[in-house]
């Protein structure tokens, strides 16, 4: 909180002056001056049990910075890091790049221009970061010195750099690009204007080499793969610099994710050779100490990638059978480094995040982290593999750079993002469990008003995540789509339930909305509704339901499925899985989980579809939907307004232009989330739109 002692105010009153101040109702110190309009605006700002109303609006929640991506010095001795801020005036959300010594604590800015800067990474002797950035509208490489000054280009590419990494001697760079248009290409636009073959004109990702780094204009880089037989995705440099990893599908359509084979490339020759081809997609190569062997993540052959566990496995560098290493640990493996000591990796328990140690001969693996609900990912790790750093909270915690020793965890924090909360009285979050109809026992997080009364019943909102495989954690978030805390201090509890198929439950659980889409769904979050209204919680009469993507999915079936709800909204949602399958980009997702096509299985299809039970439908559902959405193709909302409006059904549609399957606009996102509010306000509090 800002000193506001310059304020000529009582303590009380210099607090109360700020608080109105973040809600917008000052704009000018002579009118602070006037205690008279003091006493009146806080009147305005009590709430219903006579306490000052301090959540976070929601400009302010979409305004809060977030950091993220820290990269940890070769010695270990600094962290870079983005931090992500909203720009209003140009609607976007800017990256920048900071550096915070890990002895001191100092910490300062180091990028600073026109869009985002993003991607830190050392060189290997700790003396340059090269970075992605966007100020020159593709995203393209340049290099910085971490003591500051003039950040230098060193791509000029055409489409953009995609990814990037150093070459172990300091002195290369190797980054993956989409191919450029060549004449062919650019002959047939000139000629018949721009038009595209489904499934067939494709544009590959391919690596190149930047062998100068010195030269004050970007250099030309040297492709190292070509052609139309592959797309690459990621990659990584052998410790002696000579050989290069990677993973390459098919083509980059999504459909074609489960092609994604491991290749070694020889840098000398640029010659390729294929080292893993198992069926599904093998990915994330990740060199030996002694660049010996390569650790990769697979689905081990699984017909079904989609939700079953990604494990790590190893093959010689020069080929051979790959052996799986994870085999015990039920959860996806998020393989990170391999080092002296052992493989490293991090993973969801329940609502927890971890790091862990796997040792390669013994198969056994150590949780390194602590305490048992600390929620750490994104880690990094010093050159000797002995010091990281990571993002890390604990319950009701925003999160924060933290740095630590490997071998003996001892957390430090770097950075003070949590301050953003301090001027206000947020919703607290606990993890609650309960029953499904089938037994399954469910989690979710329950987030309660700040002033929260167990004797009170609440009205209640359940929020619910995509993915399916996604997952709801205790830590604090700045709101997106969804306004949690003016909803809690509005006077509401809010439920985000971890239902069957979400990350961190193992892959039995994951697998559980097999053919059960929708209708297990929604027993995993009545029986959590009903949970909450036997505990006496509840206002059973003041139930609402909201989702994106696979939660817009599952508020959509709520729509039609049940009357037990006051409203809903559908955020990105499916109506009708054949609609779906038929315009989506990722197909393969509908034939795992219902296992089968339209045409070959139309009845689970029928069964799993919101639109089947429309004739039941009595709830009022506002529908939110990208234009341009691939992902869930905007179809499915439309086919959803215009069967709830036969039906008479209370029904408001709102399409977002330009935007894909998500908002990732400030100003857009402040339009989501306000008509949320609206729409819950009226149908939840009986308030006037």
């Amino acid at each position: 909180m800002r000193d506001l002692n310059p304020f000529p105010f009582n303590p009380t009153e210099s607090f109360i002056v700020y608080v109105l101040t973040c809600y917008g109702v000052f704009n000018s110190f002579t009118f602070l001056m006037k205690p008279i309009y003091i006493l009146f605006w806080l009147a305005c700002f009590m709430n219903a049990n006579g306490a000052l109303a301090q959540a976070p609006t929601i400009d302010q929640s979409i305004a809060m910075k977030s950091v993220s991506n820290p990269q940890l010095s070769p010695d270990g001795k600094w962290v870079a890091y983005t931090v992500t801020k909203t720009n209003w005036d140009e609607n976007t959300f800017d990256t920048d790049i900071w550096l915070a010594n890990v002895t001191t604590g100092d910490k300062f800015q180091l990028t600073n221009s026109k869009k985002s800067n993003s991607s830190p990474a050392w060189s290997p002797d700790g003396k340059w970061l090269a970075f992605l950035s966007t100020r020159d509208e593709k995203s393209q490489l340049y290099m910085i010195s971490p003591s500051g000054g003039e950040a230098r280009p060193l791509t000029k590419f055409e489409t953009g750099v995609t990814a990037f990494e150093w070459s172990p001697t300091g002195k290369q760079l190797i980054f993956s690009a989409t191919v450029p248009d060549g004449k062919i290409d650019k002959d047939r636009k000139e000629k018949y204007s721009d038009y595209e073959v489904v499934r067939d004109d494709y544009k590959m990702v391919h690596l190149y080499l930047l062998d100068s780094l010195t030269n004050e204009k970007p250099a030309k880089p040297k492709p190292l793969t070509k052609g139309s037989d592959f797309s690459v995705g990621s990659f990584a440099v052998s410790p002696d610099g000579l050989t290069i990893a990677f993973d390459a599908a098919k083509n980059p359509d999504l459909v074609n994710g489960n092609t994604a084979d491991l290749y070694v490339l020889t840098l000398k020759d640029t010659t390729t050779k294929k080292i893993v081809s198992l069926k599904g997609p093998d990915q994330n190569p990740v060199w030996s100490p002694d660049g010996q062997q390569i650790a990769f993540t697979t689905t081990n052959e699984s017909d079904y990638y989609f939700y079953a566990n990604r494990q790590i496995a190893s093959v010689p560098a020069s080929g051979g059978t790959p052996k799986v290493l994870t085999t015990i640990f039920d959860e996806n493996a998020n393989l990170l480094e391999w080092t002296a000591d052992g493989i490293l990796f991090s993973g969801y328990q329940k609502t927890t995040a971890h790091l862990f140690r796997l040792n390669p001969g013994s198969l056994k693996t150590d949780r390194l982290t602590k305490p048992d609900n600390l929620i750490a990912n994104q880690f990094s790790f010093s050159r000797d593999g002995r010091q990281m750093a990571f993002v890390a909270a604990m319950r009701n915690q925003y999160a924060e750079i933290q740095t630590s020793s490997v071998q003996t965890f001892v957390p430090k924090t770097l950075t003070d993002m949590g301050t953003q909360l301090a001027p206000f009285k947020t919703a607290t979050r606990e993890v609650v469990s309960w029953k499904s109809s089938d037994g399954n026992v469910i989690e979710g997080i329950l987030i309660k008003p700040a002033n929260f009364d167990p004797a009170r019943k609440y009205p209640l909102l359940v929020v619910i995540h995509g993915g399916p495989t996604g997952i709801d954690l205790p830590s604090v978030i700045a709101d997106r789509y969804y306004p949690v805390e003016q909803f809690t201090s509005k006077g509401a509890l809010v439920l985000r339930p971890n239902y069957r198929g979400s990350a961190g439950y193992g892959s039995k659980f994951r697998a559980l909305n097999v053919k059960n889409l929708g209708l297990g769904d929604y027993d995993d979050v009545i029986s959590g509704v009903d949970y909450l209204i036997g505990r006496g919680l509840v206002d059973k009469d003041k139930v609402g339901a909201m989702g994106w993507s696979q939660g817009g999915y599952i508020s959509a079936f709520i729509t039609t499925y049940s009357t037990r709800f006051k409203a809903t909204s559908v955020g990105a949602g499916i109506s009708n899985w054949a609609t779906y399958y038929q315009n989506t980009d990722i197909t393969p997702f509908t034939r795992q989980y219902l296992q089968g096509t339209p045409w070959d299985n139309a009845e689970i299809y029928q069964k799993t579809s919101p639109i089947s039970y429309i004739n039941r439908a009595k709830t009022p559902t506002l529908i939110q939907h990208g234009e341009l959405d691939k992902r869930v193709p905007i179809a499915n909302a439309y086919e959803l307004r215009l069967a709830l409006e036969d039906k008479g059904v209370p029904v408001k549609m709102v399409v977002y232009k330009g935007f894909g399957h998500g908002i990732t606009k400030p100003k857009s996102m402040r339009q989501v989330m306000e008509e949320n509010y609206r729409w819950f306000s009226k149908y939840i509090w009986g308030e006037s739109l």
